[in-house]
């Protein structure tokens, strides 16, 4: 099963294109888009009858920086304090008001929110696990936590990050995805 274009290039709207007019997704297997009602209205989805589970959700995702940044990451000298604890906050914050920033969004009890981050030669990676136990999935936290705690990271090392321009030539988030997603009956 495919989350979208194989190679990560844009969709352009052809039949082979998993999008529909409206920009949204359809379940595979499925007929209906579980986010509009029979007139196309966006609608939240009714979980009320669905039983508790213990889900959970692993998203990842990188920002490339310059490798002096990188240095300054390790050896906790960027002028703003501790990256890599601020964009954790950050990460964590995200996870809890998913359901404020994306409209369809259920509100759901967080049970463990895991955030690591990996500084490597060119790029921080981070990770983020979001655990609940209810109705419905917390993919969408944990991508928020990923992508929250990256704009944190970039926030925190731009005046480094900037080149003669103000420009960010170096700078770049990339890569973020749902890398796993669990859920088991209680």
């Amino acid at each position: 099963m495919s989350d979208g274009p194989e190679d990560g290039a844009d969709t352009d709207g052809s039949p082979e294109d998993p999008l529909d007019e409206v920009g949204a997704t359809a379940v595979e297997g499925s007929e209906e888009l579980t986010h509009t009602d029979d007139e196309g209205d966006v609608q939240m989805v009714d979980v009320g009858g669905k039983p508790d589970t213990a889900r959970r959700a692993v998203a990842r995702g990188e920002i490339g920086l310059q490798p002096s940044t990188i240095e300054a990451i390790r050896n906790d000298q960027v002028e703003k304090g501790d990256v890599l604890a601020t964009a954790r906050i950050g990460a964590i914050q995200a996870v809890k008001h998913t359901w404020e920033t994306i409209p369809m969004c259920h509100q759901i009890p967080i049970t463990n929110v895991d955030c690591e981050f990996d500084v490597r030669e060119d790029r921080v990676v981070a990770t983020v696990a979001v655990e609940t136990t209810g109705k419905t999935g917390c993919e969408m936290e944990a991508l928020e936590g990923v992508t929250t705690g990256l704009n944190v990271v970039w926030d925190m090392v731009k005046a480094a990050e900037k080149d003669a321009d103000g420009q960010y030539p170096d700078t770049a988030i990339r890569d973020v995805r749902v890398v796993e997603k669990r859920k088991r009956e209680l």
